[in-house]
């Protein structure tokens, strides 16, 4: 197949990388308002089972995080990622605010743990394709 420019394949493993380091920061914020408490419900009935969630999560979406960051277990990191971003569509549809700005957000973010989950970690990672 002809290439428009095709001394830019060279560069190919640039792009899984990007998207890795994208998500990483994408987990770390998220990991970061559960842990401050910017994100939670002033419920006082279900204060503290939202807080032990949200500490839970938090702690997921760091280690996630880092795993993107740094490269390491890619194809583990990226199934995680799928299920809480299918998790989070789930939730969207049962809020009945499916196909709004959130999920259209949640979707792209799926396509790309997917696309990492196939085409691997890409450029400065630990992990090695065997």
């Amino acid at each position: 197949m002809l290439s428009l420019f095709p001394s830019l394949l060279a560069f190919q493993e640039v792009s899984p990388f990007l998207l890795r380091l994208t998500l990483g920061i994408i987990f770390i914020f998220w990991a970061y308002e559960k842990l401050k408490g910017k994100n939670t419900k002033q419920n006082s009935n279900n204060n503290d089972k939202n807080t032990i969630n949200n500490i839970f999560s938090g702690i997921l979406e760091v280690i996630i995080g880092i795993l993107f960051i740094v490269g390491l277990f890619i194809q583990f990191a990226s199934l995680i990622a799928i299920i809480v971003f299918l998790l989070r569509i789930i939730v969207k549809i049962k809020e009945k605010s499916f196909m709004t700005d959130g999920v259209n957000y949640y979707f792209i973010l799926l396509i790309i743990s997917l696309s990492l989950l196939v085409t691997g970690p890409g450029l400065f990672a630990f992990d090695l394709p065997l």
